[in-house]
Protein backbone atom coordinates (compact mmCIF):
# COMPACT_ATOMS: atom_id res chain seq x y z
CA UNK A 1 0.00 0.00 0.00
CA UNK A 2 1.39 3.39 -0.99
CA UNK A 3 1.36 6.58 0.97
CA UNK A 4 -1.28 8.04 -1.35
CA UNK A 5 -3.59 5.09 -0.78
CA UNK A 6 -3.25 5.47 3.00
CA UNK A 7 -4.01 9.18 2.76
CA UNK A 8 -7.04 8.54 0.58
CA UNK A 9 -8.47 6.03 3.09
CA UNK A 10 -8.10 8.32 6.13
CA UNK A 11 -11.07 10.54 6.85
CA UNK A 12 -11.78 12.92 9.65
CA UNK A 13 -13.94 11.52 12.35
CA UNK A 14 -17.47 12.80 12.32
CA UNK A 15 -18.68 14.78 15.30
CA UNK A 16 -20.81 12.46 17.36
CA UNK A 17 -20.81 14.22 20.72
CA UNK A 18 -22.81 17.38 20.01
CA UNK A 19 -23.81 17.77 23.66
CA UNK A 20 -20.17 18.14 24.75
CA UNK A 21 -19.47 20.69 22.02
CA UNK A 22 -22.56 22.73 22.85
CA UNK A 23 -21.58 22.58 26.53
CA UNK A 24 -18.14 24.02 25.74
CA UNK A 25 -19.65 26.78 23.60
CA UNK A 26 -22.17 27.66 26.33
CA UNK A 27 -19.38 27.67 28.93
CA UNK A 28 -17.27 29.97 26.79
CA UNK A 29 -20.19 32.36 26.28
CA UNK A 30 -20.86 32.43 30.03
CA UNK A 31 -17.19 33.16 30.69
CA UNK A 32 -17.19 36.07 28.21
CA UNK A 33 -20.40 37.45 29.77
CA UNK A 34 -18.85 37.16 33.25
CA UNK A 35 -15.70 39.05 32.17
CA UNK A 36 -17.85 41.78 30.59
CA UNK A 37 -19.88 42.05 33.83
CA UNK A 38 -16.65 42.39 35.85
CA UNK A 39 -15.43 45.19 33.57
CA UNK A 40 -18.75 46.99 33.95
CA UNK A 41 -18.61 46.66 37.74
CA UNK A 42 -15.07 48.10 37.69
CA UNK A 43 -16.29 51.10 35.68
CA UNK A 44 -19.13 51.67 38.19
CA UNK A 45 -16.74 51.27 41.12
CA UNK A 46 -14.37 53.86 39.62
CA UNK A 47 -17.33 56.27 39.28
CA UNK A 48 -18.22 55.68 42.93
CA UNK A 49 -14.64 56.42 44.01
CA UNK A 50 -14.77 59.69 42.06
CA UNK A 51 -18.18 60.75 43.37
CA UNK A 52 -16.56 63.58 45.38
CA UNK A 53 -15.88 65.40 42.10
CA UNK A 54 -18.23 68.41 41.85
CA UNK A 55 -20.82 68.65 39.10
CA UNK A 56 -19.54 69.88 35.74
CA UNK A 57 -19.98 73.57 34.93
CA UNK A 58 -22.83 74.25 32.54
CA UNK A 59 -22.80 76.46 29.48
CA UNK A 60 -23.08 80.19 30.19
CA UNK A 61 -26.02 82.11 28.77
CA UNK A 62 -23.74 84.43 26.78
CA UNK A 63 -20.34 82.82 26.19
CA UNK A 64 -19.24 85.50 23.73
CA UNK A 65 -17.86 85.45 20.21
CA UNK A 66 -15.99 82.27 19.19
CA UNK A 67 -12.23 82.73 18.81
CA UNK A 68 -11.65 79.16 17.57
CA UNK A 69 -13.85 76.19 16.77
CA UNK A 70 -12.89 72.58 16.22
CA UNK A 71 -14.73 69.37 15.48
CA UNK A 72 -13.23 66.01 16.27
CA UNK A 73 -13.17 63.35 18.99
CA UNK A 74 -13.19 63.58 22.77
CA UNK A 75 -11.04 60.73 24.12
CA UNK A 76 -11.65 61.15 27.83
CA UNK A 77 -10.28 62.84 30.91
CA UNK A 78 -7.67 61.77 33.44
CA UNK A 79 -6.12 63.10 36.61
CA UNK A 80 -3.57 65.70 35.46
CA UNK A 81 -0.15 64.18 34.92
CA UNK A 82 -1.43 60.60 35.24
CA UNK A 83 -2.42 59.66 31.72
CA UNK A 84 -3.80 56.24 32.71
CA UNK A 85 -5.99 57.37 35.65
CA UNK A 86 -9.26 57.79 33.73
CA UNK A 87 -12.02 59.88 35.29
CA UNK A 88 -15.47 58.40 34.68
CA UNK A 89 -17.60 60.52 37.05
CA UNK A 90 -20.15 62.84 35.43
CA UNK A 91 -19.63 61.17 32.04
CA UNK A 92 -16.04 62.41 31.62
CA UNK A 93 -14.95 58.88 30.70
CA UNK A 94 -17.35 58.59 27.77
CA UNK A 95 -15.70 58.89 24.37
CA UNK A 96 -17.67 60.83 21.81
CA UNK A 97 -17.63 63.24 18.92
CA UNK A 98 -16.92 66.78 20.07
CA UNK A 99 -17.37 70.39 19.00
CA UNK A 100 -14.95 72.69 20.86
CA UNK A 101 -15.48 76.43 20.96
CA UNK A 102 -13.02 78.82 22.58
CA UNK A 103 -14.41 82.18 23.67
CA UNK A 104 -13.25 84.89 26.08
CA UNK A 105 -15.43 83.20 28.72
CA UNK A 106 -13.75 79.79 28.36
CA UNK A 107 -13.89 76.48 26.52
CA UNK A 108 -17.25 75.00 25.50
CA UNK A 109 -17.20 71.21 25.03
CA UNK A 110 -20.31 70.02 23.18
CA UNK A 111 -20.59 66.24 22.89
CA UNK A 112 -23.51 64.72 20.97
CA UNK A 113 -24.75 61.66 22.84
CA UNK A 114 -22.79 62.57 25.98
CA UNK A 115 -22.89 65.30 28.58
CA UNK A 116 -21.70 68.76 27.49
CA UNK A 117 -19.60 70.90 29.80
CA UNK A 118 -17.91 74.27 29.96
CA UNK A 119 -14.48 75.16 31.34
CA UNK A 120 -14.40 78.80 32.47
CA UNK A 121 -11.28 80.73 31.37
CA UNK A 122 -10.07 81.17 34.96
CA UNK A 123 -10.02 77.38 35.42
CA UNK A 124 -7.86 76.66 32.35
CA UNK A 125 -4.28 75.82 33.35
CA UNK A 126 -2.38 74.53 30.31
CA UNK A 127 -2.68 73.22 26.76
CA UNK A 128 -0.15 70.92 25.12
CA UNK A 129 0.28 68.30 22.44
CA UNK A 130 0.81 64.75 23.65
CA UNK A 131 0.68 61.23 22.32
CA UNK A 132 -1.71 59.54 24.69
CA UNK A 133 -4.46 59.55 27.27
CA UNK A 134 -6.16 56.57 28.94
CA UNK A 135 -7.22 54.16 26.22
CA UNK A 136 -5.83 56.13 23.27
CA UNK A 137 -2.24 56.37 22.04
CA UNK A 138 -1.32 58.13 18.82
CA UNK A 139 1.80 59.49 17.16
CA UNK A 140 3.70 62.17 19.07
CA UNK A 141 1.60 65.35 19.14
CA UNK A 142 -1.54 63.55 17.98
CA UNK A 143 -3.72 64.69 20.90
CA UNK A 144 -4.61 68.12 22.20
CA UNK A 145 -4.50 67.90 25.99
CA UNK A 146 -6.20 70.67 27.97
CA UNK A 147 -5.45 70.84 31.70
CA UNK A 148 -8.11 72.51 33.83
CA UNK A 149 -9.09 72.85 37.48
CA UNK A 150 -12.31 71.27 38.68
CA UNK A 151 -12.91 71.66 42.37
CA UNK A 152 -9.71 70.62 44.12
CA UNK A 153 -8.58 68.44 41.22
CA UNK A 154 -6.56 69.16 38.08
CA UNK A 155 -7.91 67.30 35.06
CA UNK A 156 -6.39 66.54 31.65
CA UNK A 157 -8.94 66.21 28.83
CA UNK A 158 -7.86 64.75 25.48
CA UNK A 159 -9.17 65.89 22.11
CA UNK A 160 -8.26 65.03 18.53
CA UNK A 161 -9.30 67.32 15.73
CA UNK A 162 -10.59 66.04 12.41
CA UNK A 163 -7.79 68.22 11.00
CA UNK A 164 -4.70 67.55 13.16
CA UNK A 165 -2.93 70.64 11.79
CA UNK A 166 -5.27 72.72 14.00
CA UNK A 167 -3.74 71.39 17.22
CA UNK A 168 -0.80 73.82 17.32
CA UNK A 169 -3.12 76.81 16.81
CA UNK A 170 -5.28 75.61 19.71
CA UNK A 171 -2.28 75.17 22.00
CA UNK A 172 -1.06 78.69 21.22
CA UNK A 173 -4.52 80.27 21.64
CA UNK A 174 -5.28 78.45 24.91
CA UNK A 175 -1.88 79.17 26.47
CA UNK A 176 -2.12 82.84 25.46
CA UNK A 177 -5.59 83.02 27.00
CA UNK A 178 -4.36 81.33 30.20
CA UNK A 179 -1.43 83.75 30.50
CA UNK A 180 -3.72 86.73 29.89
CA UNK A 181 -6.33 85.45 32.39
CA UNK A 182 -3.66 84.86 35.06
CA UNK A 183 -2.23 88.33 34.44
CA UNK A 184 -5.60 90.05 34.91
CA UNK A 185 -6.48 87.94 37.96
CA UNK A 186 -3.47 89.27 39.88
Amino acid sequence: MTLFELAAEQKSAEVTDWAARLGWVAGLLLFVAFVYWLMRQGWKWRGTLQSDLPDLPGMPDAPGEPKLTMSGRYHGSTTAGQWLDRIVAHGLGTRSRVELTLTDAGLAVVRPGARDFFVPAERLREARLDKGIAGKVLAEGGLLIVTWAHGEKLIDSGFRSDRAAEHATWVDALNTMITTTEGTAR
